[in-house]
């Protein structure tokens, strides 16, 4: 009995590889075209990690005109979550992430290369695995759970490396006759990969992050094809990026370790590797150092918390690729109308050390971003948030459509537009002041400088009997704020206030805020001639004299 014979016995109904081969030929793509692939397991939420990952797999794909693919590799079935492809599949929708192949639904999918769940592969994996055998690089292992222990403890006691391999592969030598007599016994095992690695030699490997770096060569013969027929992720990896004709592997430096295993299936299955580029971790400040984000421990680690909050998802690209290539900043500032698409990522200018994930400078991200939308998108993007999180806010916006865009449009569109807005959640508490509903109900009015009761009064009742007029334009509107600072004993001017400041009560910026407070309960806020034309006649007399009384 021969390889060929033990191969068919163990998959009788597996096609040659040629089939395969022929099936999924080589792309027709432009010269330097990338073909890349994200490639998540359907186990959870999407990582902030794995969206960094497909943001950088989709922009080098976009960028040279070569393809993005989304790949689902779910053959440890027990891990898999209930609709798992598909949150997935949104996780990424919601970031502007969209894959020219591969799982658009939970079974739905585009593209010639498929199937692109690996669970519905099995007989792919299974023809490339019978052509290891043949070739004598594989065999089927028959070691029980406690022949493993066994061989575990013996490593243990001994203290040499653990794992299947060399003398501790028991049955990597049997001969083909007791294998295949166990086969038709009905014994159960697994295909394991046969390694002509040697551990104490080296390979040397170029990282296109990384730079050189230098391995022992694998030596662990691994399970290539599970109990259930499935394949192992090593296995599945080869086959699939091969198949799919992936030009560039993206993915964490966890998988570094792997190179040597990857690089030997590869060259066992008569493959041309893909390049690997391995990612830097994205880490955490935490009590004075640096540690890897979690999904435990951090709720910003699942990209659902940037949908939650309203942060856009222009915002979370943006700073993502700050993160990815130190040149974006810089690019950024030189082109700031500019959509990201003109940006050109380097995948060698990638981070070799693990970028902090810093908040702070996110949401300042988010707020240049904001800073740049039309007050419609604003509105809609804050309608569209508020459906699934705020239904009074929904409300709000859905009842005073015009009126809500005219207030969100205050300082929109000028050379420096306001920027006092980072995420959606935060929509509310900067324009609620614009709306009788919510603005009766303030009780407490902040007054800064000028806190006298009677003093109050007396502005307000004179700037409403002789100054305000809604039809005066900008300038004149201001001329009249200063009339009213130099009758009440102010300074019409900051400086000369700072000039000689016991001739004057305050100056007209003291005055000003006393109408800003009155008619916002707020010190702070943006434009107040805007606020006014806005509000209009009848809400800013109504307000003041509420406050006079």
């Amino acid at each position: 009995m021969d390889y060929k014979e033990l191969a068919d016995l163990i998959f009788p109904n597996a096609k040659d590889i040629e089939y395969y081969e022929e099936k999924y030929p080589e792309r027709n793509l432009p010269e330097g075209a990338m073909v890349t692939r994200f490639a998540p397991s359907p186990t959870g939420f999407v990582h902030i990690g794995g969206l960094f990952g497909a943001i950088v797999d989709r922009k080098l794909a976009e960028q040279t005109k070569g393809v993005f693919i989304l790949r689902i590799e779910d053959t440890d079935q027990k891990r898999e979550i209930e609709r798992g492809t598909e949150q997935i599949v949104e996780g990424l929708q919601n970031f502007g992430i969209i894959p020219d192949e591969g799982m658009i639904s939970e079974d739905g999918e585009k593209g010639i290369y498929g199937p692109y769940k690996q669970s519905q592969r099995k007989d792919i994996y299974q023809a490339y695995a019978k052509s290891l055998i043949e070739k004598g690089l594989a065999y089927p292992c028959f070691c029980t759970t406690e022949e493993l222990e066994e061989i575990r403890e013996k490593q243990e006691k001994a203290k040499i490396r653990p794992g299947y391999y060399g003398v501790w592969a028991k049955y990597r030598n049997l001969p083909i006759v007791e294998a295949a007599e166990k086969i038709k016994n009905g014994e159960k095992y697994i295909v394991r990969f046969k390694s002509h690695g040697n551990e104490e030699r080296k390979i040397k490997h170029k990282d296109i992050i990384k730079g050189n770096i230098e391995f022992p060569e694998n030596d662990q013969d691994i399970v290539i094809i599970k109990a259930d027929g499935l394949p192992t992720y090593h296995f599945a990896h080869a086959v699939d990026d091969h198949l799919m004709r992936v030009t560039h592997v993206i993915r964490g430096d966890e998988w570094v370790s792997s190179i040597p295993l990857h690089l030997e299936l590869f060259k066992a299955l008569g493959f041309k590797p893909p390049k690997y580029a391995h990612t830097a971790t994205i880490m955490k400040e935490d009590n004075g150092g640096k540690r890897k984000i979690s999904k435990r421990k951090d709720p910003e680690a699942a990209v659902s918390y940037y949908h939650e909050e309203g942060i856009p998802q222009e915002a979370v690209v943006e700073y993502l690729l700050n993160i990815a290539n130190s040149n974006f900043e810089p690019w950024r500032r030189a082109n700031k109308d500019l959509d990201i698409s003109e940006f050109e990522l380097q995948l060698n200018k990638l981070s070799v050390s693990g970028a902090v994930f810093d908040m702070v400078k996110l949401l300042d991200v988010s707020k240049n971003v904001i800073s740049k939308f039309t007050a419609e998108k604003i509105y809609d993007e804050t309608l569209k948030w508020a459906k699934q999180y705020d239904t009074e806010l929904m409300k709000l916006l859905e009842e005073n459509k015009e009126y809500s865009i005219r207030v969100l449009n205050i300082e929109r569109g000028n050379v420096k537009p306001r920027k006092d807005i980072a995420k959606w959640s935060e929509v509310k508490n900067s324009i609620e002041y614009m709306y009788d509903e919510i603005f009766k109900n303030n009780k407490e009015y902040e007054f800064q400088k000028i806190t006298d009761k009677e003093e109050i009064k007396n502005i307000l009742s004179k700037y409403i009997e002789k100054h305000f007029d809604i039809n005066d334009d900008k300038q004149t509107w201001f001329n009249k704020m200063k009339d009213l600072a130099e009758e009440m004993g102010y300074a019409r001017e900051v400086k000369e206030y700072k000039q000689e400041p016991d001739k004057y009560k305050g100056h007209v910026g003291d005055i000003s805020t006393v109408i800003r407070v009155a008619l916002t309960g707020r010190c702070n806020t943006p434009d107040l001639y805007e606020i006014m034309q806005i509000l209009g006649k009848e809400r800013i007399y109504s307000r003041m004299n509420n406050l006079i009384q």
